[in-house]
């Protein structure tokens, strides 16, 4: 099965439908949140980040660590086909642009500073997000 066929099929006016303006902006036209204005990045609960677009599970709180970048940090997604990467060369930079696999949505950068644990960092926006406490 080709990588296409195993994406969540939506059309602009069902992705529109399901998000807010600002995450559609951000998850479907590739926007960045402004540095310590989202939901996530000082969050401290324990459980699962998913997916704004498809419920995916994405990142662990385990794995969540504060980098001082003003996102939320992760040093590794939950598991290593729930996220692809791609070269971003937007802005005058060269980049890594971190999307779900399941949906394409847009969920930000990794780059090579991270922790000692994998040596990098996730750098997402919180409006691709979605968070399940494990408590609930």
């Amino acid at each position: 099965m080709s990588e296409t066929e195993n994406k969540i099929p939506k059309t602009e006016a069902q992705w529109r439908q399901k998000l807010s303006d600002e995450q559609y902006r951000v998850c479907r036209e590739k926007g960045t949140e402004q540095a310590f204005s989202g939901e996530y990045w000082d969050s401290k609960e324990e459980g699962m980040y998913r997916c704004a677009g498809c419920d995916e599970p994405l990142f662990s709180s385990q794995t969540k660590y504060d980098s001082g970048c003003g996102w939320p940090s992760f040093y590794a997604p939950s598991n290593s086909e729930c996220v692809s990467e791609q070269v971003d060369n937007s802005q005058g930079m060269m980049r890594t642009e971190v999307v779900c696999s399941n949906c394409d949505t847009h969920l930000g950068h990794v780059f090579p500073d991270g922790p000692p644990e994998t040596g990098l960092r996730y750098c997402i926006n919180s409006a691709s997000l979605g968070f399940d406490n494990e408590e609930d």
